[in-house]
């Protein structure tokens, strides 16, 4: 049974539920390993990456080392990149990731680590690249490779038309590539413009790898890797072609495999509502039909016969569909009052309701739900916005700059302290001329750049008439390390959500939920929220009280998970779109926009009317936008 649902893969692919666990399972392999050859008196000669990818692989690995007694004193280790040109003890290289995350925690001896520099002089490159190779070599050829994968399917830092048999080199990093990098650069005009990788040929030459990915934007370039064919524009895929690769993957990365996606076409299946909901959308896009369209020989012909055979006939599976989609449409977000609810999504009492919304950043509450958040606060509920960081990184440096020399001019007019002002502004000037990329800023400049996010959040909530005393800026200690690498959840973090939840006690939160990055802020402070319920299981107040996700401006729920779709007119289009452009320090040009070149808004807006169109090809009415949330149902026994 599992080699027919898996008869679209030419790989062996594992996929676990999250990447915690993955990660946990790949670290006891490389242990296994480790200790295997220690016990024959052998060196264990590992192949490395740098990157979010492996950071949960080794944090198990320095934890068996504490707690285990696992020992790395046979271990050889190669790694697999650099950027170039880049310090070593510059935060984004590669040389201090591993140290910070591995070496400098477990017993490896000093001469067995071997890294690629990033500070070579450029002519003695090529010399090194072939002394690195023979390194290689000398040490037994490597055991097992770790591997992660960027998005468009690189392994290392091989770009797209590598050749397969390519070895270590210097390569050109193309703009897609630089642009994934910038967050960690505080910038794309920060990426160094080139990387020392080990080519294809070298990866090829371990005699085991396991290649990792976890998240949503990794799901398309996985399905062409395990179902497509090798091509050079595709470097992963000639993994398919290594006699000994383990493929490992969390739920959100293998989102689009065909026994995931679409189970029904590789055998039987239980069938869900949820689940004969996707199927029946499934089938509308492939035929470009409205549900209500759809014949019995529709479903036979798409590999859809079973599921008439056990629910049908087709039209009475379409209107069941039909139904289940137009009840999770509805223009009261918060209940509508002396209503029957019984088909709405939320319920009809009490009201007006208590709702907190959670916003890990603070532009996340407008951008994935603003045209909701003004219909809440429309409808006369005491609408809570609580902003979990300050999200002080994401503002360039020139803007603090600009709001210090503010500072200078109206000093003079309202006949306050000029010198202290201009004081602050010519320390920063001097502190920002000298100032390396991804430096931690000075605490002051910190504070002043998480004022201006505040300030803008302030300025929204204003414009979607919510009251100041409304807005809780939560400053979460895990954020406040002024890089872009946070410390993970703590108690702490998760005592202030605690806190604040239990004070307002309300009838409805809504919360960022992307799920698939496993270091990503949206997923942390999700957990942190999941883990505050946890410490106030059992109040009264939670008997009464929903859970509504939403999706950042990365991400969008798809409609066959949908609970709740709030259509928006082109007014409140545009009411969100300005609520928006008051965090104008996000505007034009963020400072992490990943590889989307959009400003948030256009992402948020271009998303929102997508769904309204996927609405209206399945039949239903056709909205100008909508915003949809999936309800996350825990536990208060």
């Amino acid at each position: 049974m599992e080699k027919f649902e898996k008869r679209y893969e030419k790989v062996p692919v594992s996929i676990f539920s999250d990447a915690e666990i993955a990660s946990e399972l790949v670290a006891k392999q490389v242990a296994n390993l480790i200790r295997e050859r220690a016990k024959k008196g052998e060196k264990c000669v590992l192949g490395l990456v740098a990157g979010s990818t492996a950071v949960g692989v080794y944090e198990n690995l320095v934890r068996m080392h504490k707690e285990e007694n696992l020992s790395f004193k046979n271990v050889i280790v190669f790694n697999i990149n650099e950027y170039y040109p880049l310090n070593k003890d510059e935060l984004q290289s590669h040389y201090r990731y591993m140290h910070e995350y591995l070496f400098d925690e477990v017993d490896i001896l000093k001469n067995n680590i071997h890294l690629i520099p990033g500070d070579l002089k450029k002519e003695d490159i090529p010399v090194f690249c072939m002394e690195y190779e023979k390194k290689i070599v000398e040490s037994g050829g490597i055991d097992l490779q770790l591997l992660g994968l960027d998005g468009r399917g690189q392994i290392g830092a091989n770009e797209p038309g590598s050749m397969f048999n390519s070895r270590t080199r210097l390569i050109t990093m193309d703009y897609s590539t630089r642009m994934g990098a910038a967050s960690n650069f505080f910038g794309e005009e920060n990426v160094p413009a080139y990387c020392i990788t080990m080519g294809i040929g070298t990866i090829m030459d371990a005699k085991r790898i396991i290649i990792m990915a976890w998240g949503e934007g990794k799901a398309r370039t996985i399905k062409k890797i395990v179902e497509g064919d090798v091509t050079e524009m595709l470097p992963a895929s000639v993994l398919q072609n290594h006699p000994n690769t383990s493929f490992i993957f969390d739920d959100a990365s293998s989102a689009e495999l065909t026994r995931i996606k679409t189970p029904w076409l590789t055998g039987p299946v239980k069938w869900s509502n949820k689940l004969t909901r996707r199927a029946v959308f499934w089938l509308c896009e492939k035929l470009d039909k409205p549900i209500l369209k759809l014949t019995e020989r529709d479903y036979n012909d798409s590999g859809l016969g079973e599921l008439v055979a056990q629910f049908g006939p087709a039209n009475k599976i379409n209107i069941r569909v039909f139904n289940d989609l137009q009840h999770t449409i509805t223009g009261w977000p918060g209940g509508k009052p002396n209503a029957d609810d019984s088909t709405r999504p939320e319920r009809a009492e009490p009201f007006p309701k208590r709702v907190v919304v959670f916003s890990p950043h603070p532009d996340d509450d407008v951008i994935s739900m603003g045209g909701t958040l003004a219909r809440l606060s429309e409808h006369g509920h005491e609408v809570h916005v609580a902003y979990q960081t300050s999200g002080n990184i994401a503002v360039f440096d020139d803007e603090v700059t600009r709001f210090l020399d503010f500072i200078r001019d109206i000093s003079k007019t309202y006949g306050l302290d000029e010198k202290k002002a201009n004081d602050a502004y010519q320390e920063t000037l001097k502190f920002f001329k000298q100032k390396k990329a991804g430096q931690i800023d000075l605490p002051q400049i910190s504070a002043c750049k998480g004022i201006i996010r505040r300030g803008e959040a302030k300025s929204a909530c204003r414009y979607l008439g919510i009251p100041e005393n409304r807005t809780h800026f939560l400053d979460l200690p895990f954020y406040e390390t002024g890089t872009v690498k946070k410390k993970p959840i703590g108690e702490e973090d998760i005592r202030i959500i605690a806190d604040l939840l239990d004070e307002i006690k309300p009838h409805q939160i809504f919360a960022a939920g992307d799920l698939s990055d496993p270091h990503g802020t949206h997923r942390v402070c999700f957990i942190g929220i999941l883990e505050a319920l946890k410490k106030l299981k059992g109040r009264a107040w939670l008997n009464d009280c929903r859970l509504w996700l939403y999706r950042g401006a990365w991400q969008e729920w798809d409609v066959s998970e949908v609970d709740m779709a709030v259509p928006l007119s082109p007014e409140e289009s545009r009411i969100k779109r300005m609520a928006i452009f008051k965090h104008q320090s996000q505007k034009d040009r963020p400072l992490f926009p990943g590889t989307d070149p959009r400003e948030f808004w256009q992402r948020a807006e271009e998303r929102n009317i997508a769904t309204a169109v996927k609405y209206d090809k399945l039949g239903m009415a056709e909205y100008q936008a909508i915003e949809m949330f999936v309800r996350h149902h825990f536990e208060n026994d």
